[in-house]
């Protein structure tokens, strides 16, 4: 049986405050297949985002282990997980993350530039062909500046994916966006991740956008309960159910 790309176990995450320390995350367990869809659901304040982003090494937790493509991140240190996220990850961040000093394809290959996996015609003749791919042939020299918010996340898409990731990690990627431009970037990330079978992880407050997903996962009060996406349709599923017993068990 194939192990899990991405497996946390007894995941904490404390923080503390002038009143004392409190808990963001407890005892979470945690298990995801290659090519999985996962939304990660809850209120805001839950723990959405901080869950995120131990996941993606981009923090690192209070207590408990994680494994990412084969890598231990509670067992590295920030330049260590920093090279996993090069090599292994796309992260799609709500606020685009992009640089305003750069054109759309310079940004989109920086992470080779950074890698150095590629020469530089290779990374440039690969960057064109995702822009083009999220239909920004047309606007590969402007600057973020003058790109509208739908325009510059399908940047940060592209900026993604170039690497060709084994997963890709989605913090709110339509929270700034209109209805018709988020619908659009849905789409977009979804057959994206059909075509390339790439894992898809995403943080997302919008209940439709997480139902989209083979699998979703709510935090409350710093623990995984039912999902509401299943359960408020009536169609909480026995496998589903189950799945979800073996991740929070961590069986």
């Amino acid at each position: 049986m194939s192990k899990p790309i991405i497996m946390a176990e007894q995941l904490e995450q404390t923080v503390k405050t002038a009143t004392g320390e409190i808990t963001i995350l407890h005892q979470l367990n945690l298990s995801i297949m290659a090519g999985e869809q996962v939304a990660i659901t809850g209120r805001s304040g839950s723990g959405k985002s901080t869950l995120l982003g131990l996941l993606a090494g981009l923090d690192q937790a209070t207590q408990g282990r994680i494994f990412l493509c084969g890598q231990a991140l509670h067992d590295l240190n920030e330049d260590e997980r920093a090279r996993v996220r090069l090599h292994y990850l796309g992260f799609v961040f709500q606020s685009f993350q992009l640089l305003n000093h750069l054109s759309a394809l310079d940004n989109v290959m920086l992470p080779l530039t950074l890698s150095k996996t590629v020469s530089p015609r290779q990374a440039r003749l690969r960057s064109q062909e995702l822009l083009e791919r999220v239909g920004l042939q047309d606007r590969m020299l402007q600057t973020p500046r003058v790109l509208s918010g739908g325009e510059q996340q399908r940047v940060a898409i592209a900026r993604a994916l170039v690497t060709e990731p084994q997963v890709i990690f989605a913090d709110e990627p339509t929270g700034n966006l209109d209805g018709h431009t988020a619908r659009a970037i849905e789409d977009l990330l979804f057959s994206l991740n059909r075509e390339r079978g790439t894992t898809l992880v995403l943080v997302t407050h919008d209940l439709e956008l997480a139902s989209r997903c083979n699998r979703q996962l709510h935090l409350q009060d710093g623990h995984f309960q039912e999902s509401p996406v299943l359960a408020e349709n009536g169609i909480l599923k026995q496998g589903y159910q189950d799945h979800l017993t073996r991740s929070v068990s961590g069986e």
